[in-house]
């Protein structure tokens, strides 16, 4: 059997196979966090027509998408050989069956990561800067809010939490009492 996997017609995809094999063992041990940090943030919003859109990069980490394209491009490639092997009597040459098992894993490296995107947990937040609390209608809670004297007020972000943070009107001599919402 590992004369099969070592045949130099699938090579190309014992390699890939060993390799996802490797992430998987280095992920498994807790390294891979500290390691190899390939999660990408790709914004791939648009018409869906470009390739890393395509192939899921930007909806699941980007080590996922590799790891997905590794083992199909092994699977594929070895079940490839199989079939050459069977209906040719041989196996294709590696530099023909490569190309060919590459081509076909990466429309199914898209739909399975499309499909891990809908089962894996997503990470999000609702944290917000202090720079998109400017112009938001804010009531003051403690003091009066002067130019040069700011009071601390209470304000909603987009996402309903709310923030105290200290304000004074920019408008010289108006005063905002306590109570108040401006």
């Amino acid at each position: 059997m590992f004369d099969f996997f070592l045949a130099p017609e699938v090579l190309p995809f014992s390699v890939a196979l060993l390799v996802m094999v490797m992430i998987g063992a280095v992920e498994a041990l807790g390294l891979g966090a500290g390691a190899v940090h390939l999660h990408a943030h790709v914004d791939v919003h648009g018409d869906g027509g470009d390739l890393l859109g395509w192939l899921g990069i930007g909806e699941v980490p980007l080590l996922v998408v590799l790891v997905v394209l590794l083992a199909l491009f092994g699977l594929l490639g070895l079940a490839g050989q199989q079939l050459a092997s069977a209906w040719l009597g041989a196996p294709l040459s590696p530099w023909i069956a490569a190309p060919i098992a590459l081509v076909a894993a990466l429309p199914l490296t898209g739909t399975c990561a499309r499909t891990l995107a809908r089962i894996l947990p997503h990470d999000g937040t609702t944290a917000v800067g202090l720079d998109s609390l400017i112009g938001k209608r804010a009531t003051i809670v403690v003091g009066n809010a002067r130019t040069g004297s700011p009071a601390r007020a209470q304000v909603h972000d987009v996402h309903g939490q709310v923030h105290y943070v200290m304000v004074e009107p920019s408008d010289e001599g108006l005063t905002i009492r306590e109570g108040e919402t401006a």
